[in-house]
């Protein structure tokens, strides 16, 4: 397989991350289900009105997840490269990305559940 060509312009960077998420979501069901958890969380800060603060920390935190989860994508592919038989260290960097994307997934619920709990304890009791 020939390498990419490098990106002359603002533009074709563009494309070739466009390229890289797309793929990643082709291939990757973790990155699948976070894009959808995403995705019900920015329709549930619209229906029940989070404010401009809840707004800026549920975006931050959907964009962490979401790029961390691309990150160990790109760490499990160049480890696979280079270590294609199984290998220790091989599986501490693909755990240790793994955990990263853990650790702020768990975060991003704690902190959902501190901006929307409230609001629907007020719904539902």
């Amino acid at each position: 397989m020939k390498p990419p060509a490098p990106a002359r312009n603002f533009w074709q960077s563009l494309a070739f991350a466009l390229a890289g998420i797309r793929r990643a979501l082709q291939n990757q069901r973790n990155l699948r289900i976070h894009v959808t958890i995403a995705a019900a969380v920015l329709i549930a800060g619209f229906a029940l009105r989070i404010s401009r603060t809840e707004w800026a920390a549920v975006v931050t935190l959907i964009a962490l997840v979401i790029g961390l989860e691309l990150l160990n994508t790109a760490i499990e592919a160049l480890v696979d490269l280079a270590s294609p038989e199984p290998h220790h260290l091989a599986k501490v960097a693909k755990d240790t990305a793994a955990g990263a994307v853990l650790v702020a997934a768990v975060g991003s619920a704690i902190v959902g559940l501190i901006v929307f709990l409230p609001r629907l304890w007020q719904i539902f009791f």
